[in-house]
């Protein structure tokens, strides 16, 4: 094993494999800040370039680019409301109000160092599970994963912040609106009334991007103003001492960011989830047990980094069912699965055997790469979040475009421009009558997964798949998630009443 593990870094140590590592994580970050782009374009761009290379340097190229596309992804979410890849779309929660305060250089930085951290953590939860992969990759079929899904459905209570019930009525909403496509049951078309672009359903992405994006735009052109509601004499330390306080905060939080970074891991392993329900999951478990709540929604730091750290552990976790199994761990990993057998690999149990030095080499890649994506963007916070001290004007066109662009290269379509303009305008009267919109993106991320993984284990053990003993173990855990928070909160709301 020691063996293996010091092969691994000197092959990726190598200059030759260093310098395609390096070129890689370039591409990925800018992949990761023009919205629309994100990873799997990227990686179908990039595998045609790696045909006849040795399998270490491929791989340096594909996973040093695709480990760090989400860290450039937070970019835009915190400084615009724009997620570069759908699994930013929960740092705009807490990102974005920070930037509206005049702490842009703060929350990037706090997102940049959380995404590293959080890639490091991931690798190494590969490393140390690595030998004992098999029982925890096979104990998760589709009950235990429907089951798991339920209880992340739950922390809508949770990012409704103070208005659980108008935050319960667009959750509602949003897992109506995932179910709009064909009925992964019967195959018969629901809600597509006659337009071929409904059948796979409405586009992730063209929903975020609409009711958090192009919401908060509409929102900056009729107040006029910068994105930045503080002035500039009055935004606190000049940024690059904003861009410490940042890099300082995942150290204050250290356990928090221990945690996500963790629990994004083991969401990873489990196919059929994607980084979206992991950062969601870990924004609710930020929430769930973090002292002094009510700063949540409003610009609170610990929400940057829970989600952060997650959605680059992730990818580390993901990674092991692909190398073990041949099983992709998420929609990325689906199409790295194609470069394994370009550079003449086979995914399965040999993999750990015969090639347990590029195994090695992969977690290794994932622990440089995280490091230097955040160097290389931390390096251009100070910049960057100087853009959003200027005026409304010229950022709101800007920001739109981005916006269009993204919700039009997700899947080349132009409906999803309208869909985008539609959400944008529900999500600009949504903020105004203070309606929460993290409840209807959290609904709509697992209401599809959740159909899905339902039919699947009604179609395999009947109703009798509520017995399984995860599955019992998750309803235990569903059922106390859902009643906690709701309680907490007509508690305090009798309590405020007595008091007055």
């Amino acid at each position: 094993m020691l063996e293996a593990v010091i092969s691994g870094l000197q092959q990726i140590l190598a200059p030759s494999a260093f310098g395609l590592m390096l070129l890689g994580v370039l591409i990925g970050v800018f992949f990761g800040v023009v919205p629309g782009l994100g990873g799997i374009i990227g990686l179908a761009l990039l595998i045609p370039f790696v045909f006849g290379m040795k399998p270490i340097m491929g791989f340096a190229l594909l996973l040093g680019m695709h480990a760090v596309v989400h860290t450039g992804g937070s970019v835009p979410a915190v400084m615009f409301g724009v997620p570069g890849t759908a699994v930013n779309a929960a740092t705009i929660i807490d990102g974005l109000p920070m930037t509206k305060r005049g702490e842009a250089g703060r929350a990037v930085a706090a997102a940049l160092t959380a995404s590293g951290f959080g890639g490091v953590v991931g690798a190494a939860v590969l490393a140390g599970l690595i030998p004992v992969l098999r029982p925890v990759a096979l104990s998760f079929g589709p009950p235990e994963i429907f089951m798991l899904i339920m209880f992340g459905i739950t922390l809508i209570a949770l990012v409704s912040g103070k208005n659980i019930l108008k935050g319960l009525i667009f959750g509602c909403f949003g897992l109506a609106l995932s179910t709009v496509g064909l009925c992964p049951h019967t195959g018969i078309l629901r809600f597509g009334f006659g337009q071929l672009f409904l059948w796979d359903g409405v586009d992730l992405i063209a929903v975020v991007v609409g009711i958090f994006a192009v919401a908060e735009m509409i929102d900056l052109g009729i107040k006029g103003g910068a994105i930045a509601e503080a002035a500039v004499e009055k935004a606190g330390v000049y940024q690059f001492g904003q861009v410490l306080e940042g890099i300082k905060d995942i150290f204050r939080h250290f356990w928090l960011s221990i945690r996500t970074a963790v629990l994004g891991c083991f969401i990873g392993i489990i196919p059929g989830l994607g980084a979206e329900v992991a950062t969601w999951f870990c924004y609710g478990h930020t929430v769930q047990t973090e002292k002094n709540k009510e700063n949540f929604g409003q610009g609170d730091v610990r929400g940057v980094i829970g989600v952060e750290t997650a959605n680059n552990s992730k990818e580390g976790g993901s990674l092991l069912p692909t190398v073990a199994f041949g099983i992709p761990g998420s929609s990325g990993m689906a199409v790295l699965l194609g470069a394994f057998l370009i550079l003449g690999l086979v995914p399965g149990p040999t993999m750990l055997t015969e090639h347990l030095d590029i195994v090695w080499a992969f977690v290794w890649i994932l622990v440089i790469a995280n490091i230097a994506g955040a160097a290389i963007m931390i390096a251009l916070a100070p910049a960057l979040a100087k853009v959003t001290f200027l005026r409304g004007t010229l950022i709101v066109p800007l920001a739109i475009i981005l916006a269009f662009i993204g919700s039009f290269l997700a899947e080349g379509r132009w409906e999803n421009l309208v869909v985008a303009f539609l959400f944008g305008v529900l999500g600009y009267f949504m903020k105004r009558y203070d309606y929460p919109r993290p409840p209807l993106a959290l609904g709509f991320v697992l209401g599809g997964l959740a159909d899905l993984n339902l039919t699947r284990s009604l179609d395999l053990w009947g109703a009798a798949f509520i017995t399984r003993p995860i599955v019992l173990v998750l309803l235990v855990l569903t059922c106390l998630s859902a009643l906690i928070p709701i309680t907490q909160y007509y508690w305090g709301k009798r309590q405020r009443k007595e008091e007055v």
